[in-house]
């Protein structure tokens, strides 16, 4: 049957009374007008309120899944996570930056302060795992390769590794709110499961896996704040997913700093938006406003809110003093339990007993220890050292020449200290003077540097040298005597020698072991301003009356605890240039050149690499955008309108944001002369990765779908034998070195294969007993016709080539070296941590012991050396209780150390004249290799063997 447009159409029925008729429609736009408006007028009509008018409600974020979908993302996350937690409790010992971050979960649980260069909120996860399974923070992760002791490292490794796993599902939903096939989707999601070096990241105490997982969530979330947007704006499921959008920034943000350029990605996406909504007409500037606001505060104030959340709990559980003190200026440290100072005079006088700390470096406290310098002048060393103890102290004396300053000050009224008055500064407890004179440094050795050390003895008065002009520099606004007078606590001061010219100074430049690793001290004629102001911590004066003013720190709020400790990150993060046995730079990542030895143990080897087609098609997919890209601008410039084209349009705005997303993760790294690793490429590789699968949808958008499905299955199966060739190196599985030679497809692939057995029975042999060490390699010399009578001796030579050869089969190393984790500087203190509160004198004491049992040794009579060697070789009692009690001691304590290292070496060479023991003969039957033991024994030792 047909119509024509002769045939007449029914009129409508009547309406009721009252009601007016409805508007006409035809049978051909059955709907109301709008629903058959353009993207323009839609947009314009829901920036109105005007709804669409459609029966059916709009999906979430615009996803639009079927029921036969979430089946299939159901079996996705149950084989992500056959994946992940295979084989999760495997290895049972520290893996790589477990080292790190490991030890923070303990900083966290023991309430005892650190510095990081990381942002707190993916440490906090691990914490809360690792305290919510009854760790107790007593295991120390001090080494690669330490077996787990007491450690619910299991679950700790869990967060990561579900982390992991829900990252795949995301990259599913993602592909599909951007209307990618599902096809595409599964693929992008499998290409994910099955790319190695994101398995291997996720299943240790690591923090990439939570930054990939809030980068993807981020993705997602924004994704669907786009489809909301174009829907209809404003309505209260665009307000969630635009807030979700922003506390995942946050999110993303506090786990890393690499999440700065997924802010950005999203800020740049932003500007685009409203310039679009700028250049439409149909937006009033009123709904425009209201656009710029809304994104303003949920992508801008939002983020950074919850990131300064993460750091108000990060301040909230470290209460403590711990390893990170150092870093923090005074005024932080004094808000930690244990470093908390009582009031102190605010008065500085000449006679006042002050301790003073250097302003710049956070290095510490002007410091003297009964030690010498090795070099220059010999004369006893000056640091800094950050922690209280009572050779921090030092006695403000009057450095003029008229009479005794040690005493004058007694008799004299009280003399404030202010700017060009000459003082002298003697050491409390070894009463020597602060002293500068025309030597060089031993580290700083430079023309306008000077050595600076404690000259003197008790009752020594001193010479010019030790004296110092003090330089007011700056006062406390809120105290007006502190610009004219040193006060405590409230003024900057330079010291400036008398003679040479030079100020006092210091720098981050730490002594070497003879010097306990604690902060340089010299006296610089060209010294940087802020590397050469002090200040007076704490002052004591006996002729000042007990009710005198007093001062203290102030104590910081939040903000300038938070503003600080960001600056000591940014600060310390671009410090991080050591160089690392497997770090690389970013023109290598995209090639995958090399990966990163986390884990080497029992012919095991955990290696980080990753899969070579998943690799290796996202970096082709996104060269291939920008090649073609090019070539259609190119186009365009040409007269060609191609993007007129919807298709292309669709395929063009997708593409273009992945590969912006790419960009932004991975070029900012040339960027920076840090430490970079392999998997700093991660966020990076989550885009390029959709970005190849979107490449894939379009590729495929001709085929029919069994045919696309096919090409996807074959992709699959390609990135799944891929993933399982190299699974050894992800899981630490047996493997043999025959398997391992053939899987390094690059020469610059440096995983080690001498780690691993020739064999992969032998990995399921029984557990080795002790064996009979080899019977030794003997020749015969001697027996020459004419000449002496024959001796079998042992061959030395042989015997060593022997050993040569079983040391290059071992498996300790292998050729490309042990893994070793990241620098963490933090970790790395330039002091020694035990305090120096021991008594001087016995330490002094004990140095004069050292010094005469070294004469008693050097003079003994040879016969007597090994005797003497070995008595010597054993510690004292005395010594390790005086070594744990304080620095000083255990900084004497290093040379007793040094001299029993010596004497222990002396007594390993045994004497070459001591004659061989024969071995004694077994009671019971003798096996074959004991028989050809004793017949060995009886040709060596014939008058033993008659006996």
């Amino acid at each position: 049957m047909s119509f024509s447009g002769a045939v007449r159409a029914r009129r409508p029925a009547s309406p009721p009374p009252g009601f007016s008729h409805p508007p006409p429609t035809s049978q051909r736009f059955p709907h109301p007008r709008e629903d058959h408006l353009d993207a323009d007028e839609r947009r314009a009509a829901a920036s109105k309120g005007y709804g669409p008018g459609r029966t059916k409600a709009y999906p979430p974020g615009g996803l639009n899944l079927t029921s036969g979908e979430f089946k299939l993302l159901f079996l996705i996350v149950v084989i992500a996570s056959a994946v992940r937690l295979f084989r999760l409790s495997k290895p049972n010992s520290v893996v790589f930056d477990e080292v790190h971050f490991g030890k923070f979960a303990s900083k966290y649980i023991k309430t005892q302060y650190y510095v990081d260069v990381h942002p707190p909120l993916a440490k906090l996860l691990l914490t809360l795992a690792a305290f919510v399974f009854g760790y107790d923070g007593n295991f120390d992760f001090k080494d690669i390769g330490k077996v787990y002791e007491n450690v619910p490292y299991v679950a700790m490794r869990m967060l990561p590794a579900g982390l992991g796993v829900a990252t795949i599902p995301l990259a599913y939903l993602t592909l599909r709110a951007l209307d990618c096939r599902a096809t595409t989707a599964l693929l992008a999601s499998l290409f994910i499961t099955f790319e190695n070096g994101l398995v291997t990241q996720s299943r240790h105490i690591l923090l990439d896996s939570p930054l990939v997982f809030f980068t993807a969530l981020t993705v997602f979330l924004w994704v669907g704040f786009c489809n909301e947007d174009k829907h209809k704006p404003f309505t209260p499921s665009w307000w969630t997913w635009l807030t979700l959008s922003g506390l995942s920034l946050g999110a993303v943000l506090s786990c890393k700093w690499v999440g700065l350029f997924t802010v950005a990605t999203i800020g740049f996406n932003t500007v685009y938006q409203l310039w679009v909504l700028l250049g439409d007409l149909r937006i009033t500037p009123r709904v425009f406003m209201r656009h710029f606001i809304a994104r303003a505060i949920c992508l801008i104030a939002v983020p950074i809110l919850f990131y300064m959340f993460m750091f108000a709990i990060h301040f909230s559980i470290l209460q403590n003093s711990g390893d990170g003190d150092g870093f923090m200026s005074s005024e932080f440290q004094h808000t930690l339990g244990g470093r908390g100072m009582a009031d102190t005079f605010a008065d500085v006088a000449i006679g006042s007993k002050v301790s003073i700390r250097h302003l710049n470096t956070q290095g510490g406290y002007l410091h003297s220890h009964p030690h010498n310098y090795p070099t220059g002048s010999k004369q006893q060393q000056i640091t800094l050292y950050p922690h209280r103890d009572h050779n921090n102290d030092w006695l403000l004396l009057n450095g003029t020449q008229d009479g005794d300053p040690g005493v004058d000050w007694l008799d004299r009224p009280l003399q404030y200290l202010t700017s060009g008055t000459r003082i002298k500064l003697r050491h409390a407890s070894t009463e020597k003077h602060l002293h500068s004179h025309d030597h060089r440094p031993p580290v700083s050795d430079v023309d306008f540097q000077n050595e600076v050390s404690a000259y003197g003895m008790k009752g020594f008065i001193g010479d010019a040298n030790d004296d110092w002009i003090i330089e007011i520099t700056e006062g406390d606004k809120r105290d007006k005597e502190s610009s004219t007078r040193v006060r405590t606590l409230r003024t900057h001061f330079r010291l400036r020698h008398a003679l040479q010219g030079c100020y006092l100074f210091s720098h981050k430049v730490k002594l070497p072991d003879w010097g306990y690793e604690q902060q340089e001290v010299t006296c610089n004629k060209n010294a940087v301003k802020e590397n050469s102001l002090w200040f007076v911590e704490t002052a004591s004066n006996s002729k000042l009356p007990p009710d005198a003013p007093k001062v203290n720190y102030r104590r910081p709020g939040f903000l300038s605890k938070f503003w600080e400790l960001q600056q000591v990150m940014w600060t310390t993060n671009a410090g991080l240039t050591d160089r690392h046995s497997y770090d690389s730079r970013p023109d290598s990542w995209p090639r995958l050149r090399r990966g990163i030895n986390f884990w080497v143990k029992d012919h095991h080897q955990i290696y980080l690499i990753g899969n070579p087609l998943v690799w290796y098609l996202s970096t082709a997919a996104v060269a291939a955008y920008f090649i073609i890209r090019g070539f259609l601008i190119l186009r365009a410039k040409r007269g060609y309108r191609d993007f007129d084209n919807s298709k292309v349009l669709k395929y063009d705005a997708l593409c273009g944001f992945f590969f912006m997303g790419w960009s932004l993760h991975y070029f900012p790294f040339f960027l920076m002369q840090r430490q970079l690793f392999l998997h700093h490429y991660f966020p990076a590789l989550y885009f390029a990765i959709l970005l190849s699968c979107s490449v894939f949808d379009l590729l495929t958008s001709t085929l029919r779908p069994r045919i696309r499905l096919q090409i996807a299955v074959l992709f699959i199966v390609l990135a799944v034998w891929n993933f399982w060739h190299l699974s050894p190196l992800a899981y630490g599985n047996p493997w043999t070195r025959a398997q391992c030679e053939n899987a390094k497809w690059l020469k610059t692939w440096d995983f080690s294969c001498n780690d691993f057995h020739t064999d992969i029975s032998h990995y399921y042999l029984p557990a080795a007993t002790p064996q009979k060490s080899s019977p030794a390699t003997f020749t015969t010399i001697g027996g020459e016709a004419g000449g002496r009578a024959p001796i079998v001796v042992e061959d030395k030579h042989k015997a060593e080539q022997e050993a040569a050869q079983n040391k290059e089969t071992d498996t300790a190393a292998g050729q490309m070296g042990r893994p070793e984790p990241g620098v963490d500087v933090f970790a790395e203190k330039p002091v020694n941590d035990a305090k120096s509160s021991g008594n001087i004198e016995g330490v002094v004491k004990e140095d004069q012991d050292t010094r005469k049992v070294e004469k008693e040794v050097s003079s003994v009579a040879p016969e007597a050396q090994t005797t003497i060697d070995a008595a010597a070789a054993e510690p004292k009692k005395e010594d390790v209780e005086t070594s744990s009690a304080s620095s000083s001691t255990s900084e004497s304590s290093s040379a007793v150390a040094e001299e029993k290292k010596v004497l222990a070496e002396k007594e390993k060479k045994e004497p070459e004249d001591v004659p061989a023991v024969p071995p004694k003969e077994p009671a019971g039957p003798l096996d074959e290799m004991d028989m050809e033991a004793q017949k060995v024994a009886e040709e060596l030792y014939p008058e033993a063997a008659g006996a």
